[in-house]
């Protein structure tokens, strides 16, 4: 079930909403919370319901696990044991096809491919109970029982796509007797919220998506002009997509009086890839920074450590992201820029911002390329698309022949133009939004500038409401999922 679907926004959640607070009101906390974890595993249920099992299966492993390691004195042996497990089971479905192509790409074997089909969700709730373990061994897990745990593992706005919540800050909100009345203010925040993102996904991200899967469909053959406004779309496109769902996923927490962590804060306009790393996906990058950089060393051990910390944490967050060769040299880039990027600091050496901005922007587009296409090959052939400035080519027929013909003794070719839409408009739309991304606020910053100016609030609410409509008239138009699933 998807968040930008009307059976979603007019059946699943009213129910859920409905339910949770009267069963609470009228019968008790712990019967409210049940009803929250079963309405879980139901919308988890809604894509295939084989895997419900498993995810139970690994909740009621981990949980076990956890409270073994509480109570016994062999705490590294159930540690290892949970955490083996864990990364076993998210190998098996994840990565099994991408070793067995590798394996037999090197040395010219044949084993079968046994194409298995992810468990959606696999990567946030496998990283999110290691996290939980990892705490225990540190004694400072949050003291829980078993239905609360369930409903820290699957509460619905972030089983499949995050955020990353930690227990010790969630827990105490699970069981807080304010949750379980209904705050009008929460709802309004939460729905405004969650409108913004739903926005951000249908009206922006999912018409992006034509223009760079055609791009991205046609590597080997594209223009300069194309591989850019490609590279340009997608970049646009997985930041709308992903932060409008982060979005949607925090406000439907408000409505139930929960606090999700914050995911994004405009990394698109950080001034260098470390800046971008705190505001891209930060709850991953939280996760990375206390479960993995820190335990390696981080940089307590000399500075070719820490940047080998650096290097090796990309690296995981690439494979984390996707079982093939192309999210490994995405991590690995990153690495690199970040490691290049701390010397620079060490160095000391300063630049106008807007540079340093420009800088950080190419790097993140060129690491997206590699990020979304199929393979390396295609993501070679489109930066290599990108830099042949000799093969700038327009639309033939129309304006740009008619009016710009004195360009072909400059080296312009007109040619049948291959991306949906008019070149125009996508200049121009692309334009608007590289604006919105660079100059203003994100959504959650700006309803925490507008919360005590009621005036504003109002007319932010009249605009949004305009929106809204729009946004709910269009969906189903387009084909449309989330990126983020298929992490």
């Amino acid at each position: 079930m998807l968040f930008n679907s009307y059976p979603f926004i007019f059946v699943y959640l009213p129910i859920v909403l409905a339910g949770f607070f009267l069963t609470a009101k009228y019968i008790s906390h712990r019967a409210a919370t049940f009803v929250l974890v079963l309405a879980s595993f139901a919308f988890y249920g809604y894509w295939d319901f084989h895997y419900v099992p498993l995810l139970f299966a690994s909740i009621t492993f981990n949980y076990l696990i956890g409270r073994q390691i509480e109570r016994t004195s062999r705490r590294k042996i159930w540690l290892f044991c949970g955490l083996a497990l864990n990364i076993a089971l998210l190998g098996y479905f994840k990565y099994t096809d991408f070793f067995l192509t590798t394996i037999n790409e090197i040395s010219g074997s044949s084993f079968d491919l046994p194409h298995i089909i992810l468990p959606l969700g696999i990567s946030f709730f496998t990283f999110t109970q290691s996290a939980y373990l990892v705490d225990a061994y540190r004694n400072e897990a949050a003291k829980h029982d078993f239905l609360t745990y369930c409903e820290f593992v699957t509460i619905f706005p972030h089983l499949i796509a995050g955020p990353i919540i930690n227990h010790k800050k969630m827990l105490p909100q699970f069981t807080a007797a304010e949750t379980f009345h209904i705050h009008m203010e929460n709802i309004a925040l939460g729905l405004t919220l969650f409108a913004m993102g739903l926005s951000k996904k249908v009206l922006i991200a999912d018409n992006l998506a034509p223009i760079a899967t055609n791009v991205f469909a046609r590597a080997d053959s594209l223009t300069f002009l194309e591989a850019w406004i490609g590279a340009i779309s997608y970049t646009f496109q997985l930041y709308f997509d992903f932060s409008g769902y982060s979005e949607m996923a925090i406000g439907l927490g408000l409505m139930f009086n929960l606090k999700l962590p914050t995911n994004f804060n405009s990394p698109y306009q950080a001034k260098s890839i470390i800046d971008f790393w705190r505001r891209w996906h930060m709850t991953l990058g939280a996760w990375v920074k206390d479960y993995l950089y820190i335990p390696m060393g981080g940089n307590r051990h000399g500075e070719l450590r820490k940047m080998r910390n650096l290097f090796a944490s990309m690296l995981i967050i690439g494979l984390w992201h996707g079982a093939g060769w192309t999210f490994i040299i995405w991590g690995a880039l990153h690495g690199i820029f970040l490691m290049i990027n701390h010397q620079w600091r060490r160095l000391k050496i300063n630049l106008p911002q807007g540079i340093n901005w420009a800088m950080t922007f190419l790097c993140v587009v060129i690491c997206w390329v590699f990020f979304r296409a199929d393979n390396s090959r295609d993501a070679l052939a489109v930066l290599t698309a990108m830099t042949d400035i000799g093969h700038i080519c327009l639309p033939n027929g129309g304006f740009y022949e008619n009016h710009l013909a004195f360009l072909g003794s400059y080296g312009v070719e007109f040619i049948k133009w291959g991306i949906p839409g008019s070149l125009l408009n996508i200049i121009l739309g692309l334009g608007i939004l590289g604006f919105i991304v660079v100059f203003c606020p994100n959504p959650q910053m700006l309803l925490s500038k507008l919360q005590n100016r009621p005036r504003r609030m109002e007319a932010l609410a009249s605009v949004l409401g305009l929106i809204l409509a729009f946004t709910l008239l269009a969906i189903g138009h387009i084909e449309s999922e989330f990126l983020y699933f298929q992490f």
